[in-house]
């Protein structure tokens, strides 16, 4: 969780810069230009100008609800963010291992699954030797849960 703040401060910093740097120079430059009604760079910048500050409103809110998640209120024997879960799916009878993350890691390729993702959400609060039926896009799958690792155990 450490790693995804630090990654959201660096890029609120770069946004930050360009927004109160970069950006004003662009468009100074742009204006100089003459009749800013068929200004390209002038509409560009200032288009630019309005998705950074959108995007850092975004990250901004992101990173104060990540400093308001309390790791020590993750249960310890159930399934939560930071847990890694090995279930067995009981359709296809094959053992799967997901971790699950905040959205900004998740990877489903690598098994890195949000917690607001379906699979996410069925296997939340869940623990070892629960059943889940969780309603996918491709259907509904039935898993049982091996073995679980929360947060802590990693820590």
């Amino acid at each position: 969780m450490e790693e995804l703040k630090k990654k959201l401060e660096a890029e609120i910093a770069a946004l930050d810069y360009e927004l109160r740097n970069e950006l004003p120079k662009e468009i100074l430059r742009a204006r100089a230009h003459g009749d800013l009604s068929e200004n390209a760079e002038y509409h560009a910048a200032k288009e630019r100008q309005g998705f950074v500050n959108a995007r850092l409103g975004q990250l901004q809110a992101r990173l104060r609800e990540l400093s308001m998640i309390d790791v020590s209120r993750i249960p310890r024997d159930r399934v939560g963010l930071g847990s890694s879960v090995l279930v067995l799916d009981l359709v296809k009878e094959e053992e799967i291992t997901y971790r699950l993350v905040t959205s900004e890691d998740a990877d489903v390729a690598k098994g890195l699954i949000s917690t607001s993702s379906p699979i996410g959400r069925g296997l939340l609060g869940k623990k070892v030797g629960d059943t889940v039926s969780i309603q996918i896009p491709d259907g509904k799958r039935e898993m049982e849960i091996l073995q679980l690792t929360t947060i802590h155990d990693v820590a």
